[in-house]
């Protein structure tokens, strides 16, 4: 029995003789007697089309108002923005080895428990330290479903700092966030 190629994930399938073929792929479960091909004809009246003629897009279905312009915009940001201009890091390659700090970095990074993705340019960050947070410079918010805050000082927050862009990132320290989620299950029993 010759070999099957599975046509969802293109792995070879050598069936045994004794089984014979199966109605699902082993790798990848898909139904292999199932698989359907879309097939579009176009109906041209000269085969010899003019690859000018290719290139002609109907300019009035793509017109979109202003105000959709405007949320495109907003949401994916403008179309000249690309994420090297993001990157700050790229400005001082001129007089530092940008090499040898990416790899200080990767090392950095390995070594990290967890490794956050920044917001700004979707570079891994550093973990910078830890910050404490007192109650001289924290005015908790309450929740009524607590009665009392969210999340009551002292706590510490990590701090990431982003080796591309040097944006800065906070997130609860982890003892403080079992801490949370305990405060969260008591009130709520």
């Amino acid at each position: 029995m010759e070999p099957t190629v599975c046509p969802w994930c293109q792995n070879e399938i050598v069936w045994d003789e004794e089984i014979g073929p199966e109605d699902t792929c082993p790798h990848c479960s898909n139904e292999l007697k199932g698989y359907r091909t879309l097939s579009i004809s176009i109906d041209r009246e000269d085969e010899e089309a003019d690859p000018a003629d290719l290139d002609e897009v109907d300019e009035e279905s793509f017109d979109i108002s202003e105000d959709e312009k405007r949320e495109l915009h907003r949401i994916w940001g403008s179309d000249t923005e690309n994420l090297s201009s993001l990157r700050t890091v790229d400005k001082y390659g001129e007089d530092h080895d940008l090499f040898a700090f990416e790899e200080a970095v990767e090392a950095v990074l390995d070594e990290q428990d967890e490794v956050p993705e920044c917001f700004h340019c979707r570079e891994y960050m550093l973990h910078a330290g830890t910050q404490r947070v007192t109650e001289e410079g924290f005015q908790p918010a309450v929740a009524s479903l607590l009665q009392g805050p969210v999340l009551k000082p002292p706590f510490d927050m990590n701090v990431y700092v982003c080796p591309g862009c040097f944006q800065v990132q906070y997130n609860l320290a982890e003892d403080d966030r079992l801490r949370l989620i305990r405060s969260f299950i008591q009130k709520k029993e």
